[in-house]
């Protein structure tokens, strides 16, 4: 076995990636009936996670990049649960449309809040952004009980995104949290969702960075 990597040059490593991704997909007879766009996002969460689990249990409200591309380019901001999400997004290519990735989680009235009511700082941070900015999108991927919160704000028309992204991972009320998300087509508010307890961070960030792209070749 060679001790040498095959490729050094950043451009064709992903250049390759995307390859092996589409060429598996197509052998593994797993390639969805996606739009060209959704089909973006997918491999991007794939190869963020070279995780081919993804291709069958993400599922795209059919306004869900329509609408997120269309946010980003009117400059609407990014509400986020986690710091780690914040971090890994693209902020050059938001600057472009004057777009802010916000995450409330850690400010302090929020703990506050949260300690005061006894419940999470994650429900108390989708309260906080129903309050700062409603009609954000928002990438939720690490806290189900935000994405439990936010599915109750847009119930009680309280938060009105214009684009859900929800995949929080884990075990306790991460699969449930995701069934309901998929229902917020009926508020018509679009979404990503990836079913099971799969997601977290990576997938967050790179369906966020496939829209900024996608926001930026068709801006």
């Amino acid at each position: 076995m060679s001790m040498e990597p095959k490729i050094i040059n950043p451009e064709a490593i992903e250049g390759e990636s995307f390859r092996i991704i589409e060429t598996e997909l197509e052998e593994m007879k797993a390639k969805p009936q996606l739009s060209p766009e959704e089909f973006t996002v997918l491999v991007r969460i794939i190869h963020a996670t070279a995780d081919f689990d993804f291709a069958k249990n993400t599922v795209f409200h059919p306004e869900a990049v329509k609408s997120g591309v269309n946010a980003i380019k009117r400059g609407e901001n990014i509400v986020v649960d986690v710091e780690m999400i914040r971090a890994g997004i693209n902020k050059s290519g938001l600057s472009k449309f004057g777009c802010e990735v916000l995450s409330f989680m850690s400010d302090e009235d929020v703990a506050q809040k949260a300690k005061e009511l006894g419940i999470t700082r994650a429900i108390c941070s989708m309260r906080k952004a129903a309050n700062v900015c409603p009609r954000s999108v928002f990438a939720i991927g690490n806290a189900p009980t935000a994405l439990f919160e936010l599915i109750r704000l847009v119930r009680n028309k309280k938060l009105f995104p214009s684009l859900v992204i929800g995949v929080p991972v884990g075990f306790v009320s991460a699969i449930e949290a995701k069934e309901e998300a998929l229902k917020l087509g009926n508020y018509d508010i679009p979404y990503i969702v990836t079913r099971g307890r799969k997601g977290g961070t990576p997938v967050a960030v790179a369906a966020m960075n496939a829209l900024i792209r996608l926001s930026t070749e068709k801006g």
